[in-house]
C-alpha cells in the first residue's frame, strides 16, 4: 500500500481537492469490491496552526501536522484561488521544507495547476520540466525562470517530479499515477469512470491571452494601449515605438521586463486572440478574419496561429465554435 500525502495549503482550491480524492477514493473502492486489498493509504496534511483553526478532520479524514513525521510515498500539490500568488506563497511558506524533506526521503512529488507555484517555490523544479495552467504560465515563467517550463503540455514527468496544466489537466496526472501504480486496466477503467479523453497531450488552446496592466511602466502602457486598439494596423516594431523617448534596444527590454514578451510577440497574441474569438462567435471566413487582424500573408498567420494555439484555425473553430 502507498502512503499518499495531500497537502491542504491556505488559499487551496476546493475542485482541485475533489477531484485529487475522488479519484484515489474510486480506485479503492474498486479493489475492495474485488476484495483486493487498497493501493492507496490517503493522508490530509496541514499545518499546526491550521489544525488548531480549523480542527483535526477535513471532509471525514483525520488531518496530520507537518510536524506528524509521517513518511509519505507520493505527495499531491492542490492548485490554488488566489488574486496575489505572492501572498499566497508566504502564508504556504511551511510547507516549503517539509516538501524537501519528503522528496529526500525518496517521495514522488506531484502539483496539480497552480500548484506548481509551491513546487517551483521549493527549488525542486530547478532545471527540471515543469508545466501549469495555460494562462500562468508567463507569471511562473518570471517567478521562477531556472525551471524549464512547458506551456503546452498537459503532464510533465521529470524523475519523481509530476505537475499538470489547468484544471481538467488534473484528471490526466492522476490517471498517470493510477496507471503507474496499478496498471494499465486500472488507468482505462478509470478514464470511462471520469469520462476522460486519454489522448490529449497538450493545453495551448485552452489559453486566453489577457493583456497585463499591473506594472508600473507608463511608458510600456501606452504602447500596450495602442498595440491592443491598432493591432490591425500596425505592420512593423519600429511603427509601434516610433514616437517613444527610448532608444529600440532599452525599450524592448523595458517592454519584456513588464509584460512578460517583447512588443512584436505581444503584437501576435493580441492579434490571435481577436482571430480566436472571430473563430468562434463570428461566421467569418478565414480570409475575412485574416485581414481583420492585420495579417496580409495567409501563411504567416497559420504559421502564428498553429504555434501560439497547438492546432490550425479550422479545428480551433470546429472544437470552440458557439453553438
Amino acid at each position: 500500500m502507498r502512503n499518499l500525502g495531500l497537502i491542504v495549503p491556505s488559499d487551496y482550491k476546493l475542485l482541485s481537492i475533489a477531484a485529487i480524492l475522488e479519484v484515489f477514493e474510486t480506485v479503492n473502492r474498486v479493489y475492495t469490491e474485488n476484495q483486493r486489498e487498497r493501493p492507496f493509504m490517503v493522508h490530509i496534511v496541514r499545518t499546526p496552526e491550521q489544525i488548531k483553526k480549523d480542527g483535526c478532520t477535513f471532509h471525514g479524514y483525520h488531518v496530520k501536522s507537518l510536524r506528524s513525521g509521517v513518511k509519505l510515498d507520493i505527495v499531491l500539490i492542490p492548485s490554488f484561488t488566489t488574486d496575489n500568488m505572492s501572498d499566497t506563497l508566504t502564508r504556504n511558506q511551511m510547507f516549503i521544507p517539509w516538501i524537501r524533506r519528503q522528496y529526500t526521503n525518496g517521495a514522488e512529488i506531484a502539483s496539480f495547476c497552480t500548484g506548481a507555484f509551491l513546487f517551483g517555490a521549493s527549488g525542486l523544479l530547478n532545471g527540471k520540466m515543469a508545466t501549469t495552467h495555460i494562462d500562468a504560465c508567463t507569471r511562473f515563467a518570471a517567478s521562477f525562470p531556472l525551471v524549464v517550463l512547458k506551456p503546452d503540455h498537459v503532464v510533465t514527468i521529470d524523475g519523481r517530479l509530476y505537475t499538470s496544466g489547468g484544471s481538467t489537466s488534473t484528471f490526466h496526472l492522476l490517471l498517470r499515477l493510477v496507471q503507474q501504480y496499478c496498471g494499465n486496466e486500472m488507468a482505462i477503467r478509470i478514464a470511462k469512470i471520469f469520462a476522460i479523453d486519454m489522448d490529449r497531450y497538450q493545453q495551448s488552446y485552452f489559453g486566453t491571452f489577457v493583456p497585463s496592466h499591473s506594472h508600473k511602466d507608463d511608458l510600456v502602457k501606452k504602447v500596450q494601449d495602442n498595440i491592443e486598439t491598432k493591432f490591425h494596423e500596425i505592420e512593423t516594431i519600429e511603427e509601434i515605438i516610433k514616437n517613444i523617448p527610448s532608444s529600440r534596444r532599452n525599450f524592448v527590454r523595458r517592454f519584456k521586463l513588464a509584460t512578460g514578451m517583447p512588443p512584436i510577440e505581444y503584437l501576435q497574441y493580441v492579434r490571435i486572440e481577436s482571430a480566436k474569438k472571430q473563430l468562434e462567435q463570428t461566421n467569418h471566413n478565414i480570409n475575412e478574419i485574416i485581414e481583420h487582424t492585420g495579417y496580409t500573408d495567409p501563411k504567416s498567420f497559420r504559421r502564428v496561429f498553429n504555434k501560439i494555439v497547438g492546432m490550425t484555425p479550422l479545428e480551433y473553430r470546429e472544437k470552440f465554435k458557439v453553438l
